[in-house]
């Protein structure tokens, strides 16, 4: 291994240390604990795979020596076998220990949020928002995410005029970044009576969630509002000013969560989705300077782009920048997202196939 390599797994151990003795001192601090355990994780995932790598290098250069002085020729050739086996093993724990410490996509661990818009269609738009919603919540469970609610705004027929949500867990940014776009369906909606199919459409936006050491945000450049909550807190939230509104006066963007009955949970949850509103936009500056033969073969992810149709009356997803169909809809709105994210990361290419 290469000593830069061995030097980051040095440095790790000792990051690791730092990480045991914070994680001893946070107390009952759900969100402190939340930031610390994710590094931790992922810490541990890094010096695990480097471990691996160093422990088939080793065997690798013994059973080498080995060959050098056998003279038997069968057992020349069972080592030979051995060394191909394990030269095999060690070119992917390699490739997987690379994608850890140097991700195509420097965003890739990141936690997400992810916000659901309903678009064209009136109801029939905001009941496909909550398909898709109850979809990629199937996904985040089947993925052993979690997925929480931070705000949303619902029609009388149970669909989601807005919804935003925060998913945690391993690589969430990597399996979910691509679903950025316009969503279109068609379909005869449940309140057509002439059988005539309808075509709607909804917005996803999926924005990595920035931490603090991502950017700095100036206090005095936030104005924060406190009103009733109402809705999906639960009933005491209408009786108090839990709700946080937090607008940043530079950029004009705004979030705000009234999910919890804490105020000031609800403010922090606030300052996530602000947080990641700001990151995506600075990230979207840097973006600019992608190659113009990957935005072709991606998309840009701005929400303008129309990324999917779901044709219920003949049972298929067509996905319009992989120029792809599946079949069988309903596994795939019960979470069954799997195939279509893995052909997205395939024509992602990145720096470390393998």
């Amino acid at each position: 291994m290469e000593n830069k390599y061995l030097e980051k797994i040095k440095l790790g151990q000792i990051e690791k240390e730092q990480l045991e003795a914070e994680l001893a001192t946070a107390g009952n601090d759900q969100n402190k604990l939340q930031t610390l355990g994710k590094k931790y994780s992922d810490l541990q995932e890094m010096l695990t795979s480097g471990q691996v790598v160093l422990k088939l290098e080793k065997e690798i250069e013994q059973l080498t020596t080995d060959l050098a002085t056998t003279t038997d020729e069968e057992m020349q050739n069972m080592m030979n076998e051995e060394l191909n086996n394990l030269q095999a093993k060690l070119d992917q724990e390699k490739t997987n220990f690379l994608d850890i410490i140097e991700p195509a996509d420097p965003r890739d661990n990141k936690n997400a949020i992810i916000e659901i818009r309903a678009g064209t269609g009136g109801d029939e738009a905001a009941l496909f928002a909550a398909d898709l919603f109850r979809m990629y919540s199937r996904y985040a469970e089947k993925q052993g995410w979690a997925m929480k609610i931070l705000s949303d705004s619902q029609n009388p027929l149970g669909g989601f005029k807005e919804v935003i949500a925060e998913v945690t867990g391993k690589q969430v940014f990597k399996h979910l970044k691509y679903e950025s776009g316009v969503h279109r369906v068609q379909r005869v909606p449940e309140t057509e009576k002439a059988g005539r199919i309808h075509t709607s459409a909804a917005s996803v936006v999926v924005l990595p969630e920035a931490e603090e050491i991502d950017l700095k945000i100036e206090a005095k450049d936030l104005r924060i509002d406190t009103f009733c909550a109402g809705g999906h807190g639960g009933q005491s939230v209408n009786t108090t000013k839990s709700a946080v509104r937090i607008t940043h006066i530079p950029t004009g963007l705004v979030a705000s969560c009234q999910d919890e009955k804490s105020q000031q949970t609800n403010k922090e949850k606030a300052m996530n989705v602000l947080r990641a509103r700001l990151f995506a936009q600075e990230q979207e500056k840097r973006d600019s300077a992608l190659s113009s033969a990957r935005k072709n073969q991606m998309g840009t992810g701005d929400r303008s782009d129309k990324i999917r149709t779901y044709n219920y009356p003949q049972d298929r997803i067509s996905d319009h920048r992989l120029q792809m169909t599946w079949h069988n809809m309903n596994i795939i709105l019960d979470g069954g997202l799997e195939p279509i994210v893995t052909e997205l990361l395939k024509a992602e290419g990145g720096k470390h196939e393998s």
